[in-house]
């Protein structure tokens, strides 16, 4: 492809749609083909999609960022967070992000979690399945200075929230009525970039990882750097992910 897939989301009628660069795309797996359904920050070219998840009545929320001159560092508040409904009609929710990251939404499907990674925050919004639509802003949890940048998310069936910690080496298990953390899990490296529940019934946690921006002495040490990492045993298991109504 000529730009990178930050998220996938499985499809109601089959296949996938994906972010692409900055574009919402309709990819057929078999056929190796990928077709543009909307672009979005047309005005800004070095822009492009980051994190993206379909909500509990089959919209796909992406968000959007500057490319980064190295891991974590680039221009700040270009990104925006947009919403693709199945008549591929986009709305944007707000602008002004640094890098849009984790997303998902309560057990109850009221309440939309958010992370704009270097806000060091997870917010939470009031959230109208009907519509879509989201307001009331609030931070209910800060990340310490060990957990560093909060990055991917992921929700389990007991509605606690996990959050991979981007150089924290870490995943982190919150309640987000109480705002406190109840678990931290540590990986073998720093870089943990997202989280998600898979495996037969949801039980297991997949970890990503990365190891851009790091040299020789650091990949050394950490040599499982950008590896897919499975966690088992948690005793908690994750909510399916939903498919992409359009």
């Amino acid at each position: 492809l000529d730009a990178p897939v930050s998220s996938v989301a499985l499809r109601k009628s089959g296949d996938y749609v994906i972010t692409l660069g900055t574009r919402f795309a309709a990819l057929k797996w078999k056929e190796q083909l990928v077709t543009t359904i909307t672009q979005v920050d047309k005005d800004k070219p070095n822009n492009r999609f980051n994190d993206g998840k379909v909500d509990p009545a089959g919209r796909y929320f992406a968000g959007t960022m500057a490319e980064e001159i190295r891991p974590a560092v680039l221009e700040r508040h270009q990104g925006s967070l947009y919403t693709l409904f199945s008549d591929f009609s986009v709305v944007k929710h707000f602008d002004q992000v640094d890098i849009s990251n984790g997303l998902d939404w309560s057990l109850d499907h009221k309440t939309f979690f958010y992370i704009d990674s270097l806000s060091y925050s997870v917010d939470a919004f009031d959230y109208d399945l009907q519509t879509g639509k989201i307001d009331n802003r609030r931070s209910i949890y800060r990340l310490e200075k060990e957990e560093s940048i909060p990055d991917g998310m992921c929700i389990d069936t007991e509605g606690k929230l996990w959050v991979a910690c981007y150089d924290g080496g870490r995943v982190i298990r919150l309640d987000p009525e109480t705002g406190k953390r109840l678990q931290t899990v540590k990986l073998p490296v720093d870089k943990t970039t997202s989280c998600c529940f898979g495996g037969k019934d949801y039980s297991e946690m997949y970890v990503t990882t990365a190891s851009d921006g790091m040299d020789k002495e650091w990949l050394s040490r950490q040599p499982q750097a950008g590896g897919v990492f499975k966690i088992t045993g948690l005793g908690v298991k994750g909510v399916p992910p939903y498919p992409f109504a359009g």
